[in-house]
């Protein structure tokens, strides 16, 4: 994994004419494309004035999970927090909500607009352990970037 090889690719789509939408799905597809252990790379948002959030683009299998309660699973606790997540392996997650039996990691990063968390980027791995600092520091580059923009 080539941070900046990554990072110039992100600067690249975000900088295109393309509406946010595709602006989010090719991210979405390029990261899983790219990164060997990204399996499911999407985008929730706070789904208007509920505290609950709304799966918007994303690439990998479907998933049933297109409304998360705050506090549930990874990505609900992320939109109490404000805080990152990484979980190594979900089945050691008591608040885990599983989006399929391949599922062995999650990495969830919040996104600020004006210091607002209004979603988040998650991915999920099929390996135990997939997670690493380079990642989590290649997904706060992303977030910062995307929050200019949204």
């Amino acid at each position: 994994m080539d941070i900046d090889i990554l990072q110039e690719q992100i600067d690249i789509i975000l900088s295109s004419i393309d509406s946010i939408d595709q602006k989010l799905q090719k991210i979405c597809n390029y990261l899983q494309k790219e990164v060997t252990h990204y399996d499911w790379v999407g985008f929730y948002f706070k789904n208007g004035n509920k505290n609950e959030l709304k799966l918007a683009q994303y690439t990998g299998e479907d998933t049933e999970h297109t409304i998360i309660p705050f506090g549930k699973g990874i990505c609900g606790q992320v939109a109490v927090s404000n805080e990152p997540f990484i979980v190594q392996d979900v089945s050691k997650q008591s608040n885990y909500i599983s989006c399929g039996w391949k599922v062995k990691s999650e990495i969830v990063l919040p996104i600020f607009v004006n210091k607002k968390n209004i979603g988040q980027i998650d991915i999920d791995s099929h390996e135990i352990n997939a997670f690493s600092a380079k990642d989590r520091e290649f997904l706060e580059y992303l977030c910062k970037k995307l929050s200019m923009i949204l």
